[in-house]
């Protein structure tokens, strides 16, 4: 009486995809997440401009306090009575109305819309940082903390974090794949053994 010989089972490939995805979820979102944060800033710096705080009320209603400006930088001597201008004062951004260029002294008058009298002070030519192109409200105050050192830090962490989810998701497919391969080879040579077998057992 023959021996009967057991079955050989073809692997099915089973489960190793739900973890693997969730890693590239949270690490895809987490990169877009740090994405949006930098985009409002990183995008106008690469066109030329340059962002700023408004930090005052001085020129509500037409630019509430805790705007983000945007500036484009502009000779001076281009400037007309109605551009909204950024300039320095004592090491301090001012976003004030253009009132009058004087030319000839190289110079601009100006005036917050809120304020009632001009500026005391005029604005050189040398101070001038540029022309503000728009503004957002309330963005400025986003704009502030993400200039603090310790908030790059924190994007800086989230980003490695999104890049090695996705990189650890990618090594969990990989591995998962080299196991089924394995299990395959493993099924294909007991195949192959079993077949041995019964071709002996036929020709006993």
């Amino acid at each position: 009486m023959s021996k009967k010989s057991s079955s050989v089972r073809r692997p099915v490939k089973k489960g190793g995809k739900f973890f693997p995805a969730l890693c590239n979820i949270i690490g895809t979102l987490l990169l877009l997440l740090v994405i949006a944060v930098s985009l409002p800033l990183a995008l106008p710096r690469f066109l030329g401009y340059e962002a700023y705080h408004v930090e005052t009320g001085s020129m509500e209603p037409a630019i509430p306090a805790g705007s983000l400006v945007y500036v484009d930088p502009v000779l001076p001597r281009t400037l007309e009575p109605g551009d909204v201008v950024a300039f320095y004062s004592n090491e301090t951004v001012i976003t004030h109305r253009v009132v009058e260029n004087h030319y000839f002294f190289q110079e601009l008058l100006t005036k917050g819309d809120a304020n009632e009298k001009e500026d005391i002070n005029p604005v050189r030519y040398d101070e001038v940082i540029g022309r503000v192109t728009v503004h957002f409200p309330v963005l400025g105050r986003f704009l502030s903390v993400y200039a603090m050192p310790v908030s790059k830090v924190y994007l800086l962490c989230l980003a490695a974090c999104g890049v090695m989810l996705n990189v650890l998701a990618g090594r969990i497919r990989v591995r998962h794949e080299q196991k089924f391969r394995e299990q395959l080879e493993e099924y294909d040579r007991r195949r192959a053994k079993k077949a041995k077998a019964e071709m002996e057992e036929v020709y006993k």
